[in-house]
């Protein structure tokens, strides 16, 4: 099977995912850091918004701590 799914992908490298019941093959691109270089491009996030996304992040985990110990 293997064999088959590499000739219809056009690729010789395959990464097989073990997810506990099942597994997932995926196609390994020719050149992986074009590849990814191309699915990050953009503007990300900026180091502000990043810095309040995490404060958001870790005050909901305090309330709910705080909630689980009943104050």
């Amino acid at each position: 099977m293997p064999a088959d799914v590499r000739k219809r992908w056009g690729t010789t490298n395959l990464i097989v995912e073990d997810h506990g019941d099942s597994l997932v093959l995926r196609p390994i691109p020719e050149d992986p850091v074009r590849a990814f270089r191309g699915s990050a491009a953009g503007p990300g996030p900026t180091s502000d918004e990043v810095r309040d996304e995490e404060r958001r992040a870790e005050s909901a985990i305090e309330r709910r701590r705080l909630r689980a110990l009943g104050r």
